[in-house]
């Protein structure tokens, strides 16, 4: 997630309309999304027009931010920890006030306290954050989200004895027997009511063939079942051709998964051992997913999101 606009300093601003070759190369520095290749290239020529290793920094922090690589963010913490000492307003890119800058610092070593599963340092550097740049609590807050996420979800044991019912109608299935000669079952809540689900739909049907493949259930859920979401349900199913991969069912309205889950956006990917342990749940294009997926086959690869679908 990009830092909220409010972050950024109208020394930037108005040196960016200027479009001299060293603001150029700045804009361009903080704009490239498209590769490592491209973002090392933008980089070179940024040092080159002279943008300062201040800028350099805290672009590549940015870029790190919006691919949403938490690992990349807590290996650059010497980096950031070193400028701290040295960093000039003058030579930043994107903050008007030096508590800003000391709140990314403060985030960076939030980031890589909860890496290394230091909590209370997490706790304690999230918190400095948002004491020093409280404006940027949007770009904080997803982490302590997803730190309590990860605490409720140590409790939660899935019962695959419950049955659900299957989009298509028929008979009650039980998640048991979906299991059967599976080493562990992804729980894919998605909505037609969602664009983002809409339109993650082929990726889906790539990523539930593959895992299919390598002895993974993939258990399609939709939250609600009124007769016009079930009826767009159908017709979104139906574009994946004749035999969609996974199963397609609706969740419970007693006692919901969803709600056990605590899901509150979709499309959402729950992990499940076949003990019935959370092992991930969160956005399917989290790199934790397939990092839990590899602990449980590490013959598992994360497929071509771009391939087109068989």
């Amino acid at each position: 997630m990009r830092l909220p606009a409010a972050c950024l300093s109208l020394f930037a601003v108005i040196a960016a309309a200027a479009g001299t070759p060293r603001e150029d190369a700045l804009d361009n520095l903080l704009s490239e999304r498209d590769s490592n290749q491209a973002f090392a290239a933008v980089i070179e020529t940024a040092r080159k027009a002279g943008v300062s290793e201040q800028a350099v920094l805290e672009a590549r922090f940015l870029y790190h931010i919006d691919r949403r690589e938490d690992d990349a963010i807590a290996a650059m913490l010497p980096e950031f920890l070193k400028q701290r000492e040295v960093f000039k307003i003058e030579d930043s890119a994107i903050f008007g006030v030096k508590e800003d800058w000391l709140a990314v610092v403060e985030y960076v070593q939030a980031i890589a306290s909860l890496k290394k599963g230091d909590k209370d340092g997490f706790k304690s550097h999230i918190t400095e954050a948002f004491w020093l740049s409280p404006r940027q609590a949007s770009a904080f807050a997803p982490h302590i989200d997803r730190m309590r996420l990860e605490e409720a979800m140590q409790a939660v044991r899935i019962d695959f004895e419950t049955k659900l019912i299957a989009l298509a109608g028929g008979d009650a299935v039980a998640l048991k027997s979906l299991m059967v000669d599976r080493k562990a079952m992804i729980l894919h809540f998605w909505s037609p009511a969602s664009k983002e689900c809409e339109a993650s739909l082929p990726d889906f049907a790539i990523t539930a063939k593959a895992l299919g493949e390598k002895g993974v259930a993939m258990l399609s859920l939709l939250p609600e079942d009124s007769p016009e979401v079930l009826t767009i349900g159908r017709g979104m199913i139906r574009q994946l051709g004749g035999n969609p991969p996974g199963a397609w069912l609706i969740d419970q309205k007693e006692s919901p998964l969803a709600r056990e889950l605590r899901v509150q956006t979709l499309p959402v990917f729950v992990l499940v051992s076949n003990e019935g342990r959370v092992l991930f749940n969160g956005d399917p294009a989290d790199d934790g997913l397939w990092d839990a997926l590899k602990k449980i086959d590490p013959q598992i690869i994360r497929p071509d999101a771009g391939a087109a679908a068989e």
